[in-house]
């Protein structure tokens, strides 16, 4: 990490600070607070909305674990983001993505036809599109058309800010080096 992480358990030294706190333990639990909370702890109202976004992201949208966990993935992948794809690869075999399909998701370039024989159409739909936005942002026709072959407005909502959202995650993670990941690969990082 590039900057020390903050005390754990956090010290506060407002009532306001401590509540912050308190809301990261708790969408934590039963889990300790992770090193991504530590760093982020530098700046308690930061980490308190950060908590909050990342909390609806990844618990009050309508999306299937599969969907959201390889959209998460496959940004860590793109932005070499090893503490985030630690995280998320073993939510996404929980979550029913087959190991075989996570090699896909791991590769540097997706194939250029699904293998249909690893990953459904929606869960191509999904990557292809998390690859559009997290490498160039603006995203090509047809792929946006896959996307809307599948799923309906509140989805693709929460699947544009769930890739959103973990692009921020994971541009955060690697400039400041948090969970010491930097310079490794998805086959090189433990699981937490």
């Amino acid at each position: 990490m590039k900057i020390p992480y903050v005390a754990n358990p956090p010290e506060t030294s407002t009532a306001e600070d401590a509540a912050i706190v308190a809301r990261i333990q708790a969408r934590r639990a039963p889990r300790p607070l992770i090193p991504l909370d530590l760093a982020l702890l530098h700046a308690p109202p930061v980490a308190d909305g950060w908590n909050s976004f990342l909390g609806a992201i990844r618990t009050r949208t309508s999306l299937p674990d599969d969907l959201r966990e390889l959209a998460i993935c496959r940004v860590a992948v793109c932005n070499k983001a090893w503490f985030e794809w630690a995280h998320h690869a073993p939510l996404a075999v929980e979550g029913g993505v087959s190991a075989a399909a996570l090699d896909v998701v791991k590769a540097e370039a997706l194939p250029a036809t699904r293998p249909s024989e690893l990953l459904s159409e929606k869960q191509w739909a999904v990557l292809r599109y998390t690859d559009e936005m997290t490498r160039h942002v603006q995203v090509k026709d047809e792929v946006f058309a896959l996307v809307r072959a599948h799923f309906d407005d509140r989805e693709t909502v929460e699947i544009t800010a769930t890739v959103s959202a973990y692009n921020c995650v994971s541009r955060f993670l690697v400039a400041l080096d948090v969970g010491e990941k930097n310079g490794t690969g998805p086959d090189d990082v433990a699981a937490h």
